[in-house]
């Protein structure tokens, strides 16, 4: 009789193993495959002749503006350099901007459904399974069960369970929370009857991080399940969205991946609720432009998004970038690497923004949001080694170019800002020279138009905001959002609370962006942290530390511009009192009080806070019961939970080989501190972190702890453990 379930059957944390093959893929030589997809929509080059000739030939007019602003006859080379930086940066907000139209045409005619799914009617009938995946890293585990009960929940009670499976894969080093994520994986099956629906795997090396993570599934288990829908720590999705995108995928047989639109939600802060907010007004807009012009040729998010495994694992085994990090070695950003490489193996990429029930949190203050960004960042200058690659569509590198963009475009904006001072102080304190030339008979006159370049900021300013406006007038005419915004007044005030705090927050941003950028290049590696998600709020002591330079740079920057002139003061203000406040900005957008109080006025307001779905509001209920239950101290409850070392022993990875497989140093040195500790005490003691968990993950260690909390319960005349165990 099994002592962890008390039947006869013997536990098992995983199913069969079904491998399936995941090649390496190379990027100096074109791949066989490269047909078009079916499910290509038509006129695409239309569609993407209006959207990027469109941009083309605005940043065209505005090159041609900036170029009179500058005086349009001999620019210097501070003038060369800056209208070069200009066209750049508004190249990449006109681009934005055409493919916002191209958004709103889509959403006003009803599109942006794509290959035919319905958001509503009959759910449609399921033949194959597919596989939830769930990769974690050191997320606290009440958050990742509640959102996967949820979830089995909604699937249940539409009754196409049985065509899905649930896996938690761990890439845990917290030895904490690993031990807390067994037991909650127990609990978890325990609450569902899950045994054969829901599975744990801890792997004990990080191996490419997530994108291994993945990988490792694919080739241990892929070949049982056609399809796997990937999640985040923080996702939750509706049992309808979830069956409509099963469905999707197996009635069209080409079509490798369908990317959905993450709605963020249960923001508690200020800055998370900025976060939902604008993601919820202006994300749609975003996401059925890019969609409309992008076609077969989408990308991918890393999550949210169901997958044709046979494609997946053909097309997408990544390679290990040349180089030493921070450029080479693993992929970070692997999700726009893998959709571009399923692309270029003839596998259609694409996203359906018109189906609602996909969420995600955000985090919940600037501090984090940096940690995130500096990962990020690190990824997407990367991709500049990915652009050679031979086959890929040429829409695929525009996706990469654009990933590179959005943090080169942070020093780009630091660069075109202080080069305008520049020129301003040389025109205030260096003598112009009339004849630069030698002698020519009129003088070259160093001007700078100042009316024209009112004209332009206030083109420039209209451009960047005018999704915000395009997606207002979309919400006034759908009266079920325009009321889960609070209506329209209310929406329009948000609306404007939200460009106003992220204006005042955005030169921050660039020079934390730009230092990312900076450090980069300068070569280093920038690690992977795991995400805070729950409180934004740190101590003011520790935001005057972190944020004090900036405030610093903000005021030198007015200082510098004052000198020059009071106009050109007054000019950069926004940019010098949002890096002047940095620090109180930080403080109050990182605030759940703020955030709250706001909610209560009726700003920043979503849908899914008025009437929110049921998958939401089961998994935060869950969350909050899961969060209260469970000890802090993850190891004694380990040795002295029958139900838990018991299952924990069965899920052990295989013992090593001796002369076959490598020496783990953390547990080779784990092991000889075993032998020499005295009590349970001394080993907890004596042990690094890395050594703890090579012990914990090792049969022979794991066998020394048993013993001795075993001395330690007989000194103390308890119960013999190794007789409970």
């Amino acid at each position: 009789m099994d002592g962890l379930t008390g039947q006869t059957h013997a536990f098992r944390a995983l199913p069969d193993e079904a491998p399936l093959a995941m090649p390496t893929q190379s990027l100096r030589s074109r791949p066989a495959s490269g047909r078009k997809p079916s499910t290509a929509p038509p006129g695409m080059i239309w569609r993407r002749s209006l959207v990027i000739g469109g941009a083309a030939a605005m940043t065209a007019e505005g090159a041609h503006e900036m170029y009179l602003v500058l005086g349009g006859n001999g620019l210097t080379i501070l003038q060369l350099g800056i209208l070069a930086v200009f066209v750049v940066l508004f190249a990449w907000i006109a681009l934005a901007f055409t493919s916002a139209v191209g958004g709103f045409f889509s959403l006003a005619s009803g599109g942006g459904r794509g290959l035919g799914i319905s958001t509503t009617g009959p759910l449609p009938e399921l033949t194959s399974r597919t596989a939830l995946l769930m990769p974690t890293y050191n997320e606290a585990p009440a958050r990742v069960m509640a959102a996967l009960e949820a979830i089995h929940g909604a699937l249940a009670t539409l009754g196409a369970l049985p065509h899905f499976d649930i896996f938690i894969l761990s890439d845990t080093t917290d030895v904490d929370m690993w031990i807390a994520e067994e037991a909650a994986f127990l609990a978890l099956r325990a609450r569902t009857d899950g045994d054969d629906k829901i599975f744990y795997r801890r792997r004990p090396k990080n191996i490419q991080r997530k994108a291994g993570n993945i990988g490792e599934w694919v080739q241990r288990f892929g070949q049982a399940y056609p399809q796997m829908l990937v999640l985040d720590a923080d996702s939750v999705m509706t049992g309808e969205i979830i069956v409509r995108l099963a469905g999707a995928i197996e009635r069209h047989p080409d079509v490798g991946l369908i990317q959905t639109l993450p709605i963020i939600v249960n923001g508690g802060t200020l800055f998370a609720r900025m976060q939902q907010f604008a993601g919820r007004v202006y994300g749609p807009l975003i996401a059925h432009g890019i969609a409309w012009w992008h076609g077969s040729e989408g990308n991918y998010w890393g999550h949210n998004a169901v997958i044709r495994t046979q494609a997946f694992a053909e097309q997408a085994g990544l390679p290990e970038l040349h180089g030493r990090k921070p450029f080479g070695g693993h992929i970070l950003s692997h999700d726009f690497v893998e959709a571009a490489l399923l692309r270029r193996g003839g596998w259609a990429v694409h996203m359906v923004p018109a189906l609602q029930g996909s969420y995600e949190e955000s985090p919940p203050s600037l501090t984090e949001l940096a940690v995130r960004d500096r990962r990020w960042c690190q990824g997407n200058l990367q991709h500049a080694a990915v652009l050679p690659a031979r086959g890929l569509h040429w829409i695929s590198r525009m996706h990469l170019l654009m990933g590179i963009g959005s943090y080169i475009t942070a020093p780009l904006w630091l660069i075109f800002l202080i080069t305008g001072i520049l020129i301003s102080l040389q025109a205030r304190f260096v003598p112009p020279n009339y004849f630069p030339s030698g002698r020519t008979l009129f003088p070259l006159w160093p001007s700078v138009d100042p009316v024209r370049s009112m004209w332009v900021f206030v083109g420039t300013m209209g451009v960047l905001l005018a999704p915000k406006l395009l997606a207002y007038v979309l919400l006034l005419f759908n009266a079920e959002e325009r009321r889960g915004c609070g209506g329209a007044a209310r929406a329009f005030l948000s609306l404007l609370l939200e460009t106003l705090i992220a204006g005042l927050i955005a030169p921050v941003a660039m020079l934390i962006q730009s230092m990312h950028v900076v450090s980069i290049l300068g070569g280093r590696d920038g690690g992977w942290q795991a995400q805070k998600r729950d409180d934004g709020s740190v101590p003011f002591r520790d935001v005057t530390r972190a944020y004090w330079r900036y405030t610093f740079f903000g005021l030198l920057l007015g200082l510098l511009a004052y000198l020059v002139s009071l106009s050109l003061a007054l000019w950069m203000s926004p940019v010098v009192v949002g890096l002047a406040l940095a620090i109180p900005l930080v403080a109050l957008t990182g605030s759940r009080r703020a955030g709250s109080a706001l909610r209560r006025m009726g700003l920043l307001l979503i849908p899914e806070e008025r009437t929110p779905p049921a998958v939401l509001v089961k998994a935060l209920e869950l969350q909050r019961e899961l969060s209260g239950s469970g000890g802090s101290d993850a190891i004694s409850q380990l040795l002295t939970d029958q139900r838990l070392l018991a299952a924990h022993r069965a899920m052990l990875p295989p013992a090593r080989r001796p002369r076959v497989d490598a020496l783990d140093a953390n547990l080779v040195m784990g092991t000889a501190k075993l032998g020499e500790a005295a009590s349970l005490a001394d080993a907890r003691r004596m042990l690094a972190p890395r050594e703890m968990a090579a012990v914990l993950a090792d049969g022979d260690g794991l066998a020394r702890l048993v013993l001795l909390a075993n001395d330690d319960l007989r000194e103390g005349n308890e119960p013999s453990l190794r007789d409970r165990v």
